[in-house]
């Protein structure tokens, strides 16, 4: 199940990063009692009732500026409406509800979104009463609900009021069969050329869902191969002499996409080579731990010769140094070749992804690799390896147990990890290793 993600929104200085903060238990977003202090907008992490949820933060939004730094804000803002599942909208009690509260409650209402109203500021308890019920005029399906972000309280009612708000799961076991898959990179790498090309050549096109960004769709289709959600991320179309503007929202949309994601196509652009972006990009896939597989596209455009794949493949391994297990292929949008074959990979790797060994044959390989290579020693103190056991799937986790973490060399982990490889496949996906010491046999 994808972790849903919540939005704050609201116009500046109404404490979205204060709730934010409070939210994900961190200091991650700069709080200042200065409007447009949060100019990118920032995410994280929170469980409540059993559930994940993703937070984002963003830019205070003024609907009606020419400001260039607040219409950037704005644009940021409405990135953030179009990917989350839930929408928290702040206002703030001491200045009561204002016009530009109602110009951002007609936006939200466009989004067809899930709104919860979080009125702040709500620090003295029985004196806003008054003040408070004005925030029902905004017309939303829910109460609004008062918080104080500065000192947490009222923070449990609201995300049991997103959590409430939060579309029904009830049709993810019918679901259960399709492979999400994203395709990411940055803008003019041609995502859209390629999910166009995929989805255009097969029939059977089964359905239509709202996508996460307001100028694409995520769609179904089924064929031969099986059954594929392609989460569309074509980015921002528009052109901007703001480079770092572009940035921004594609790592932003590509970090939305790759959450919801089984499986990661990071498409690169073969006729400009791979970039300093394009490592960001499938940097997020990596540390999300989602299948991957490296595409290369535009590859009818290069000039080729006897050894160009072989140049542009070491490029990217040493690029992508992290990620040497994702498979690379070259395609042509355009033309459709190799396009096909990203089919089977898909499957292939999101069936690596999920692979689950049992604890007996692992430790067969375990006993096989430890024999081959001894684990390593210091001043006469030797690792000794207990056993190891497979935790989780999507990536393939696994637990070491051993007398001592500190002797367990990172060198001697990559050993285990590429046996582990070599051993049972695992190809397009990342795998985990965590060390335990075992409390007893400690020398």
């Amino acid at each position: 199940m994808s972790k849903p993600i919540i939005a704050i929104v609201g116009r500046p200085n109404v404490g979205k990063s204060t709730l934010f903060n409070k939210l994900i238990g961190e200091r991650r977003a700069i709080v200042e009692d200065t409007p447009g202090v949060t100019r990118d907008r920032i995410y994280g992490e929170t469980e409540w009732r059993g559930r994940k949820l993703v937070i984002v933060d963003t830019g205070g939004i003024e609907p009606k500026t020419d400001d260039v730094i607040l219409s950037k804000m704005r644009e940021q803002a409405q990135v953030a409406i179009d990917t989350a599942d839930v929408i928290i909208f702040m206002c703030d009690i001491r200045t009561g509800l204002v016009a530009d509260d109602r110009d951002i409650a007609t936006m939200l209402r466009k989004s067809c979104k899930p709104v919860v109203v979080c009125v702040n500021k709500a620090d003295r308890i029985g004196d806003v009463e008054e003040e408070f019920y004005e925030f029902y005029e905004l017309g939303f399906d829910t109460d609004p609900i008062a918080v104080s972000s500065l000192h947490g309280s009222g923070s449990g009612d609201l995300l049991d009021a997103v959590i409430d708000a939060l579309p029904d799961d009830s049709d993810e076991s019918e679901d259960g069969d399709v492979i999400n898959v994203a395709v990411i990179g940055k803008p003019n790498a041609g995502k859209s050329s390629l999910v166009n090309k995929m989805l255009g050549e097969e029939r059977h096109i089964v359905s239509e869902i709202a996508g996460t960004t307001r100028d694409a769709v995520d769609s179904v289709v089924e064929n031969e191969y099986g059954r594929y959600n392609f989460i569309d991320t074509a980015g921002i179309r528009r052109k901007s002499k703001v480079n770092d503007r572009i940035e921004k929202y594609s790592v932003l949309r590509a970090q939305m996409a790759v959450e919801r994601a089984d499986v990661c196509i990071m498409l690169i652009d073969g006729a400009e080579g791979i970039t300093e972006q394009d490592e960001k990009i499938a940097g997020i896939a990596h540390d999300a731990g989602k299948a991957c597989i490296i595409a290369v596209n535009k590859w009818d455009a290069v000039e080729k010769d006897n050894d160009t794949v072989k140049k542009f493949t070491n490029d990217i391994r040493t690029a992508l140094a992290y990620m040497t297990y994702a498979p690379i292929h070259f395609i042509s949008a355009k033309t459709g070749q190799r396009v096909s074959g990203l089919f089977e990979q898909i499957n292939k790797v999101h069936e690596a992804a999920n692979t689950r060994i049992t604890t007996g044959l692992l430790n067969d390989m375990l006993s096989d690799v430890t024999m081959r290579v001894q684990p390593p020693s210091d001043k006469g103190r030797r690792l000794k390896i207990y056993y190891i056991t497979q935790v989780a799937v999507a990536p393939p986790t696994f637990v070491i147990f051993c007398n001592r973490a500190e002797l367990f060399h990172y060198s001697y982990q990559r050993y285990i990890e590429n046996n582990l490889r070599e051993t049972f496949g695992f190809a397009g996906t990342p795998i985990k290793l965590t060390i335990r010491e075992r409390g007893e046999e400690k020398d």
